[in-house]
């Protein structure tokens, strides 16, 4: 297994970590939640440069590398949900964005075709990186209330409006570029 591909692998095998470390309350838990999606994250901004610089693209990579992403993307949204802070219409809007991408790539692989994703699938991907890590830091400023630190009353719940504004900004990106994929890539949606 090469190195990109030991990387998605590892991305993978964050989170179930990162998980747990959401929802099992232990001192700091939101910080080390933070610490495992930012490794996560890294190994994939990583692997795909690796990849492509040292021609080591592979089939498992293809078929891993946007797989490892939505791993850790939605099983920290669905966390979020569990957790109170975050809307699971957004969740769902993402995961039928992400079930009819996946379906289209299918069919299209079927037929011999790998469809790259496109500039805004990038962006979508982007903003909800961003999204979950100010979620998580937000959480690590209410702990530190929890430590004695003095925070300013009301804090929680501007934290969570601004978290439901980037979750949401990121879900927009989601629809908008599966509803622009799936435009693209209506040719393969006849054969479903």
């Amino acid at each position: 297994m090469n190195l990109p591909n030991k990387l998605t692998t590892m991305r993978i095998m964050l989170v179930p970590l990162m998980v747990a470390a959401l929802l099992i309350p232990f001192p700091l838990h939101n910080l080390v939640a933070l610490a495992l999606f930012g490794a996560a994250s890294l190994t994939d901004l990583f692997d795909g440069k690796i990849a492509r610089k040292r021609g080591l693209i592979t089939d498992f990579g293809k078929f891993a590398d946007p797989l490892a992403d939505k791993i850790l993307v939605i099983s920290t949204l669905l966390c979020f949900v569990q957790l109170g802070l975050c809307d699971c219409v957004a969740v769902i809007i993402i995961l039928f964005r992400e079930f009819t991408v996946t379906s289209i790539r299918l069919i299209a692989a079927a037929k011999g075709k790998v469809i790259a994703a496109n500039i805004l699938g990038k962006v979508k991907t982007v903003t909800q990186i961003v999204a979950l890590i100010c979620v998580m830091v937000m959480q690590i400023v209410l702990d530190l209330g929890g430590l004695g630190v003095p925070l300013p009353d009301g804090l929680s719940t501007v934290f969570y409006w601004i978290g439901e504004a980037l979750i949401w900004i990121s879900t927009f990106f989601a629809l908008l570029s599966g509803v622009i994929y799936i435009k693209q890539n209506k040719q393969f949606i006849a054969d479903m």
